[in-house]
């Protein structure tokens, strides 16, 4: 080889997200929009809790732009391409630590001594649990529910 390296290249598809929307609505813990071209679309709330928690007047003061929605009142943005996104609900245990904001989720990996940012992977979804540690995460939270169960006052 001549003593040159040789890069691997990755081909990268980049998605043209700039959207029209006719309409944007919310249902359940979701979002909805209807395109110029008739497809409707919908991404998780779950993602985005401060739109989540919004008021029907905060989520009704948003503004667009070519990439996506903002919304001044609670400082959230949804761009187009989530609207794409292969799993647009959290599942597993990602959907489990949205679900329960209350959970620590730093405190969670320190009991279980693994790192912070490995879990915090799971949770967004970047990373994927094997089974087992699915169930390691599971059964530790459980055992924290069973000592909380126990507290007297």
């Amino acid at each position: 080889m001549n003593g040159k390296k040789h890069l691997k290249t990755k081909r990268i598809i980049i998605m043209e997200t700039e959207l029209k929307i006719k309409k944007l609505w919310f249902d359940d813990n979701k979002i909805f929009v209807l395109t110029d071209d008739d497809r409707e679309l919908w991404q998780s709330l779950l993602w985005y809790r401060q739109l989540l928690n919004a008021t029907d007047e905060q989520r009704n003061h948003y503004t667009m732009s070519y990439s996506g929605i903002h919304w001044p009142d609670v400082d959230e943005d949804v761009s187009f391409e989530s609207f794409f996104y292969d799993d647009p609900e959290p599942v597993g245990i990602s959907r489990f630590f949205h679900t329960h904001p209350e959970l620590n989720a730093s405190a969670v990996a320190r009991r279980m001594g693994i790192q912070q940012s490995l879990l915090a992977a799971y949770i967004r979804g970047t990373k994927k649990p094997s089974k087992e540690r699915e169930n390691e995460i599971m059964n530790t939270i459980n055992q924290i529910g069973k000592e909380l169960l126990s507290v007297s006052v």
